[in-house]
């Protein structure tokens, strides 16, 4: 792999990285059918490597049916149509090594689509079949099996489980019209971890993948591989609401870390420090220390960072917590503010492009590795009046589940031009963009020194060559008035926030190097104002 600007090395280059997410359907569209694919990615590779990234991951580009947005995988080592083809993986993967960019897949081991073909076998051969025992297939409770085995819901509405249609020539009347479980869409049925050809099955898409030469996973559903014996039931509705404050029968289940540790093992034959990183929603951040133990997975998403407001008070909480729990395994913590699933920041904060900008200079500032989601470092808003006839989110068209609007933040980027598409592609985009994201345009911010392009762009370049940004395990708190944070890191840099609506005065910290809103240091002190942090040099 050729270096490039200052990135170390492979030893140990996840515990510092700037891991930037691509959303395949949204980022570029080369063919111009109105749909990102992994061409237009491979085109726009020299705008990430500029940007200062160390790393891209790719949210999934599998043959998928589409029923969850290509997280219901019908083949795990064939590209779909859409996106382009296995060649065209194997360019992009070979270009972002040419410029310096390490690539990290997205893996989706929870479940796959009703399309597999392990899946599609389990169906025609019927109740008894050996496929079906790689699933979780169950008699339903009632006289007649017409009730789901268990009361588990599914995290897009309704049952956890769907019954297969009866079949009237079955010859055991008793057996028909068997269950089988989805957490997520009827569409995406689970897989049976306790199953050995599960087991080796993703073993052998990571080495697929390995071979071709990814430099790493991003785990899709982690802490849901494995499932509580007997599936018990939870014992009431709204099931939902207990994410991530108990661990459940169906997620954080001790089991998964057997899993994890067989992964490391192949994860370590291949040279040049292959890595694996955790979506697990956890209770606690100690139970998501769990997966990170020196002989797990490398990183996991830090939610419980994500999930805290524009607070002094909870952002130090939570940063310290964060990194207490780390700390104790020899794990980096992770830091993100948005990504596919949740409202942009710069909207979910409440404070608008000002506080967005302070999130994240604080967020780079601090010790470990940071995640950043395609558009962000452009500004963009959540889009929040798309029509309902556009909208492909899956839990929009349920009755219960998730509140169905992640179409908001997936709308596609705006790279140049006046009006939509923005030279996204030739053919439109397929969710539509606003009118009046001219002035956000890669275009329009490029050397506009106000610009939030420009000022992602100063930031990762400080952050790669200060020694008192990026990997670490430690930040020290200096005393600040109500609504302020100071942190200092070793090596020197010092980080001010100011999370209130009204500006502070504080003593200068030393030289500034970057602040997200405008700063006159003078006579040993400065004003912060409100929703702005600066970073400074001791």
């Amino acid at each position: 792999m050729t270096p490039h600007h200052n990135v170390t090395p492979a030893a140990d280059w996840w515990r510092h990285a700037v891991i930037y997410q691509v959303y395949p359907r949204s980022f570029a569209d080369a063919n111009g059918d109105g749909m990102g694919d992994l061409a237009g990615v491979r085109s726009r590779l020299p705008y990430l490597r500029d940007l200062g990234v160390d790393a891209v991951w790719l949210s999934p580009f599998y043959a998928s049916p589409q029923a969850d947005a290509g997280y219901d995988v019908a083949d795990y080592r064939t590209i779909d149509p859409m996106f382009g083809t296995l060649a065209d993986a194997e360019a992009v993967i070979a270009d972002a090594h040419g410029l310096g960019l390490r690539i990290i897949v997205d893996l989706v081991p929870n479940h796959c689509s009703d399309q597999h073909a392990w899946f599609r076998r389990a169906l025609a051969e019927g109740p008894g079949s050996a496929f079906r025992k790689r699933f979780h297939f169950r008699r339903g409770r009632g006289e007649n099996g017409e009730q789901p085995p268990n009361d588990w819901e599914s995290l897009f509405g309704g049952p956890a489980w769907t019954r297969v249609p009866v079949d009237p020539s079955a010859p055991k009347a008793g057996e028909e019209g068997e269950w089988y479980l989805h957490l997520f869409a009827p569409e995406q049925p689970d897989f049976n971890w306790d199953h050995p050809a599960v087991q080796d099955e993703f073993r052998s898409i990571l080495r697929f993948w390995l071979d071709l030469g990814v430099d790493g996973f991003r785990v899709d559903v982690a802490h849901g591989l494995v499932k509580a014996p007997g599936l018990p039931d939870m014992g009431h509705a709204e099931q939902l609401k207990l994410l991530g404050n108990q661990t459940l029968p169906f997620f954080d289940q001790d089991g998964v870390h057997e899993i994890y540790r067989s992964w490391r093992t192949v994860l370590d034959e291949y040279p040049g420090e292959r890595i694996a990183v955790a979506e697990a929603w956890t209770p606690t951040a100690e139970r998501t220390a769990r997966y990170l133990r020196p002989d797990e997975l490398h990183q996991a998403f830090n939610f419980h960072y994500l999930n805290t407001g524009w607070d002094a008070e909870a952002l130090r909480a939570a940063i310290d917590s964060s990194l207490d729990a780390m700390r104790p395994i020899g794990a980096p913590t992770t830091w993100v503010l948005s990504n596919h699933d949740v409202v942009r920041h710069r909207t979910r904060l409440g404070g608008g492009e000002d506080r967005a900008r302070a999130a994240t200079l604080l967020m780079l500032a601090l010790p470990g590795s940071a995640y950043l989601y395609q558009g962000e470092e452009l500004g963009l808003p959540e889009v929040t009046d798309l029509p309902d006839e556009v909208r492909q989110d899956p839990s929009f068209f349920r009755d219960s589940g998730q509140e169905g609007l992640r179409d908001g933040c997936r709308v596609p980027l705006p790279w140049n031009g006046d009006a939509p598409p923005y030279g996204f592609g030739d053919g439109g985009s397929w969710l539509p963009q606003p009118a009046d994201w001219a002035p956000l345009t890669v275009a329009a911010q490029t050397g506009d020194p106000a610009s939030t392009l420009e000022l992602y762009r100063t930031a990762l370049a400080l952050r790669r060559t200060h020694p008192g940004l990026g990997a670490g395990d430690a930040v020290e708190w200096r005393d600040a008035p109500d609504g302020v944070l100071v942190l200092r890191r070793p090596g020197g840099l010092v980080c001010t926030v100011n999370t209130t609506t009204a500006p502070v005065r504080l003593p200068s910290p030393g030289r500034l190097l970057l602040s997200s809103g405008a700063l006159d240091p003078t006579d040993g002190e400065f004003t912060l104002p409100a929703d702005t942090t600066a970073w400074w040099e001791e």
